[in-house]
Order: C-alpha cells, then structure tokens, then sequence
C-alpha cells in the first residue's frame, strides 16, 4: 500500500497484498457479527484507498463459492493512537457481478 495516492483522493483498485489481509482479518470478527455470519473462506483479493486522516480501504473479500463481501475500514494515523475500526460491509454475487465500490 505504498502507492503514491494524493491526498483526499482514491488511488485504483488494486490487487489485495498481505497487509490487506492483515487488516481484514483484524475486523473479521465485527464484519461476523454484524453480517451474523461465519467466514470459513474469507481472503482479500482487490481493494482501493483513499488518505484522509488515515487510511480509508475498501476490501473486496472472497468469502466462498460464488460470495464475495465488500468491506469499508478506516485505518488512523498513528499518532492518533485509535484502533481499526470498520463501518459497512456489502454482499455481492459472483465475482464479475461489477461493484459501484470498485468502478473508476
């Protein structure tokens, strides 16, 4: 995520790094109880960010079969010393099915 993303702006979806999954697994279990859902299969595959007064993501999940999750995590500055924190989630079915989260 070392891209260089202007700040305010979005930068392209991209593929999903092992520190995005880092930050998915990092909300999984609030993802799990808001969606009442359990995740077996739950792997990032695309996201996009936007730099505010942190890191904005938007996480395209895999979440088994033909289901995929979309989630919106706000990631603070360090120096802000807050936690993680994550705000929706959208459902989408199958994989090409084009999200709006991810159109540009």
């Amino acid at each position: 995520m070392a891209n260089q993303v202007p700040c305010g702006g979005w930068n392209g979806t991209e593929d999903a790094t092992e520190e995005t999954q880092k930050i998915c697994d990092a909300v999984k279990d609030q993802v799990e109880e808001e969606t009442n859902q359990k995740y077996v299969v739950y792997k990032a595959v695309k996201y996009r960010l936007q730099v505010v007064a942190g890191l904005k993501l938007t996480i395209k999940v895999f979440a088994g079969e033909e289901d995929y999750i979309h989630l919106s995590v706000f990631q603070p500055l360090l120096v802000m010393e807050e936690r993680l924190s994550w705000s929706t989630s959208y459902k989408e079915t199958p994989k090409a099915t084009p999200s709006a989260l991810f159109k540009r």
